[in-house]
């Protein structure tokens, strides 16, 4: 994933989040403000209650305006124009504010004319159980003479009480967002730690490249100088296979980091398909040999000329080969096919190999990935060849299927729109 999608996913992440958190807050003010507003209607219609039941125990009228002034937030008075009895009133307090389920503290006090205070009544605790005072006395109303007050002072407690499930929405969120943060920068470090690592294997594979190709050339003149029967020329032979493949295993390298940096560019050419494969065949010869192989042609293709990159092309047919001899139980028979199905170009490849199991085929195309080669012992590689082929397939606008089942070998087909 290169440094722009990382960004733009990052971007829309990001976006998402603070479309979600602006929704929750303007969500849980809203769910707040209701909740302050039934609040207020509890305490409204209760005390209102009150005040109807009061005056028809004492046979007063009540006034027709300014019956319930709210002086504070958790403050409320009642005009009652008669003088109140505390026992009378705190049990049409408890009585109304249990209608309403208005369960949370309150204390009450009356006004006292003589003294022109307000009276401490009780502080009434939700639970029952009777305890002091918390407030620091309860103010007095100028415009009135007769009234009582209310306070609770637990008022903000109840209202979050009630409003727990937005709340934990709000906690989870920001939860999420706080993951959402520590997520991104870690992916911005693990790639920048990628990009590093990335960077250091190019180096090293390019640095490769020169020591091993004089290694070729050296193994090589030395090869003809030497006698063909000699242990000299066994060794030499040896060192010159394995630095040719030392070689093109860093070209594969090389090649995958071209891909994975998005740099590969298609040279397209006109040639010969079937020249191209047999090509690809004799290249290969010098791994054949330590094999029994028996290569079968059905070149059937009556236009073999097509229009790709030559040297991706044959890298294809040389991965796919060299699958087909690694993952082999016994002597290998590798079947080369072309042909056309009017609308297709194909190219099939089959072996007598130990084939795939159906939950690792899914797989197998994935960058790294190996098969398991269950009694095949010693197969070499990084697990970058059918990732690489199917890239170039695709880069090409080819299409490309594999075939396989456990211990019937494998078929590889490449249709090329022709």
């Amino acid at each position: 994933m290169n440094n722009a999608t990382i960004w733009r996913v990052v971007f829309s992440a990001a976006l998402a989040i603070i479309t979600i958190c602006v929704v929750q807050v303007y969500w849980l003010k809203q769910s707040f403000s209701h909740a302050n507003r039934s609040f207020e209607e509890k305490v409204h219609i209760s005390l209102r209650n009150v005040a109807k039941e009061l005056s028809d125990l004492q046979r007063v009228q009540l006034p027709s305006y300014n019956l319930i002034s709210q002086v504070s937030d958790d403050y409320y008075v009642v005009n009652i124009r008669d003088a109140i009895d505390a026992a009378n009133l705190e049990y049409y307090l408890l009585k109304e504010f249990d209608q309403v389920s208005l369960n949370t503290d309150f204390e009450y006090g009356i006004y006292d004319c003589d003294t022109e205070q307000m009276v401490y009544g009780n502080y009434v605790s939700a639970s029952g159980q009777k305890q002091k005072p918390k407030g620091q006395g309860l103010a007095t109303h100028s415009d009135l003479v007769y009234y009582f007050g209310v306070r609770f002072p637990d008022r903000r407690g109840y209202i979050l009480s009630n409003e727990w499930i937005p709340i934990s929405f709000t906690l989870l969120l920001i939860i999420a967002a706080l993951f959402f943060v520590y997520a991104t920068f870690e992916i911005l470090r693990q790639k920048k730690l990628s990009e590093l690592q990335k960077d250091f294997v190019n180096n090293l594979t390019h640095e490769f490249k020169t020591p091993l190709s004089s290694i070729k050339v050296s193994a090589e003149v030395m090869l003809e100088r030497s006698r063909p029967d000699s242990k000299m020329s066994n060794y030499l032979r040896i060192i010159r296979d394995q630095a040719n493949h030392l070689s093109s295993q860093v070209e594969r390298v090389l090649q995958i980091a071209d891909i994975r940096s998005r740099k590969i560019q298609l040279n397209l050419e006109t040639f010969d398909l079937h020249e191209l494969i047999l090509e690809s065949c004799e290249g290969m010869g010098s791994i054949m040999k330590d094999h029994e192989v028996t290569l079968v042609y059905q070149l059937f293709a009556k236009d073999p000329i097509v229009s790709a990159d030559k040297l991706h092309l044959s890298n294809v047919l040389t991965n796919l080969l060299d699958n087909a001899l690694k993952y082999c139980a016994t002597d290998p028979i590798i079947t080369i096919t072309t042909a056309e199905d009017g609308r297709h170009r194909v190219i099939k490849i089959k072996d007598n190999g130990i084939g795939i199991d159906s939950d690792q085929l899914k797989h197998i195309e994935k960058q790294f990935y190996r098969v398991s080669t269950g009694n095949v012992h010693n197969v070499k590689g990084f697990g970058l060849g059918l990732y690489y082929v199917r890239q170039i397939v695709e880069a090409h606008g080819w299409k490309m299927d594999i075939i396989s089942n456990k211990g019937h070998g494998t078929v590889v087909q490449i249709l090329m729109p022709g």
